[in-house]
């Protein structure tokens, strides 16, 4: 029933909470450490030219978070640049697919891949339609490495290790064969654009956390930002948020605050959410005076000097001129490095990417480390429930979910939060 209800956290999770919240007739509090709402997907307002705290990719696929965008009023033309499916190396190898329906448009781009022979192609199709029979189902305990046995090392090296650590921030040797699948069921095959990039042309900060505050603030929400909360405890009839009454309490901040908010009460759930191990993404902002990439996103080679698997040209897409952004996934290594030795090492494979890139000279811009970016998504991971107790849910990326740690995860769970309280 609509009642009194905090939600604490202002993160992409929180935000759905929010929004989904007042749509249902809840006298909404939203409480949020920081002084922006965004959480883990956010501009740093300190910093110059509006650098994100890393860079974000969406797909077609994120249904509920292309329609939190309509909600709060977004046009998702202006704010995105949508392209297919494109996981090119700079020499021109790997899969790109091509508008259409996804089982024709998947053919014609395991067909039309450059550097694959007939063995290559063959084993992938085969591969994909074994899946397709089993309902995109493998046993729980199995890698992605493990699923991929039967493919060639060329199709595991264009494209399932980088699709991998891309979608699940994990390698394949680690990574859940189960997630995997079910992000190939719902993106590459799940229906016309949904396996498509939307890359923001805006900062993140414009692209949902500004125009939601607005909202939000609109319909009557109660934004108590830079509010940290220090003590959640259970009454008689709903609950208290640093000795205010409420009647649901959503905790949509991170693993750790939700973890110590509820541990006093509820250990079980806290011991479980802290079990949860996570994998940092690391992203170096580049700046060059004349620069364009062959597509806006180019698959990049890992190595022991190499840390990106993708750059993304930021001026291709409509957005700053000159700015690449390359993204270094499963970067626990070089978060050992350091940022600065990152950067520099960034440089030298930008360098070596392109001959016009090693003929200017290339200005660090920011480099942003996330260490918890997302959790590390293994095989048989146990995550925490949503529903914590009567009237105390949670909601974030890490909570029981079909998919990995992203902001479709995020949403959903802030969608699915109300749902449990409402017919709680």
């Amino acid at each position: 029933m609509p009642g009194r209800l905090a939600v604490v956290g202002g993160g992409w999770a929180g935000i759905a909470t929010a929004v989904r919240a007042m749509r249902s007739g809840h006298s909404v509090t939203v409480f949020e450490t920081a002084r922006v709402l965004g959480g883990r997907a956010r501009t740093d307002t300190g910093a110059p030219e509006g650098l994100d705290n890393g860079q974000h990719i969406l797909i077609g696929a994120y249904s509920q978070t292309l329609a939190l965008l309509t909600a709060v009023g977004v046009d998702h033309a202006r704010v995105f640049h949508r392209m297919p499916l494109s996981l090119r190396f700079p020499d021109g190898r790997g899969l790109q697919l091509r508008a259409g329906t996804p089982l024709v448009a998947f053919a014609r781009a395991v067909f039309g891949t450059g550097g694959w022979n007939w063995t290559d192609r063959a084993a992938l199709l085969g591969g994909a339609a074994r899946w397709a029979r089993q309902s995109f189902q493998c046993p729980p305990d199995w890698t992605v490495e493990q699923l991929c046995r039967g493919l060639t090392p060329a199709v595991k090296r264009d494209l399932i290790e980088p699709l991998c650590v891309a979608a699940l921030n994990t390698p394949a040797n680690a990574a859940s064969g189960q997630v995997f699948l079910t992000v190939l069921r719902d993106a590459v095959f799940g229906g016309r654009g949904s396996s498509d990039l939307l890359l923001p042309r805006v900062p993140l900060g414009e692209l949902l956390p500004t125009p939601a505050a607005a909202w939000l603030a609109r319909h009557g929400a109660d934004m108590r930002l830079g509010h940290r909360v220090k003590r959640l405890a259970a009454a008689t009839d709903g609950w208290f948020i640093d000795g205010e009454h409420f009647d649901n309490v959503v905790l949509s901040c991170s693993l750790a605050e939700a973890a110590r908010l509820v541990e006093p009460s509820h250990p079980a759930w806290a011991a479980e959410a802290q079990a949860l191990r996570y994998e940092p993404i690391i992203t170096v902002y580049l700046r060059a005076s004349e620069v364009r990439l062959p597509s806006p996103v180019v698959a990049l080679v890992e190595g022991p000097d190499d840390p990106a698997q993708f750059v993304i040209d930021h001026g291709a897409i409509g957005a700053m001129p000159g700015r690449l952004a390359f993204v270094v996934s499963g970067a626990a290594k070089w978060v050992e490095v350091g940022n600065e030795k990152t950067a520099h090492a960034v440089v030298r494979q930008a360098h070596r990417l392109d001959p016009s890139l090693g003929k200017q000279p290339l200005r660090i811009e920011g480099v942003r480390a996330e260490r918890r970016a997302t959790f590390r998504c293994v095989p048989g991971l146990n995550r925490p429930v949503q529903s914590i107790r009567r009237g105390l849910v949670a909601a974030g990326d890490y909570v029981q979910g079909p998919y990995p740690a992203t902001l479709e995860g995020a949403v959903r769970s802030g969608e699915s939060a109300i749902e449990l309280l409402d017919i709680a």
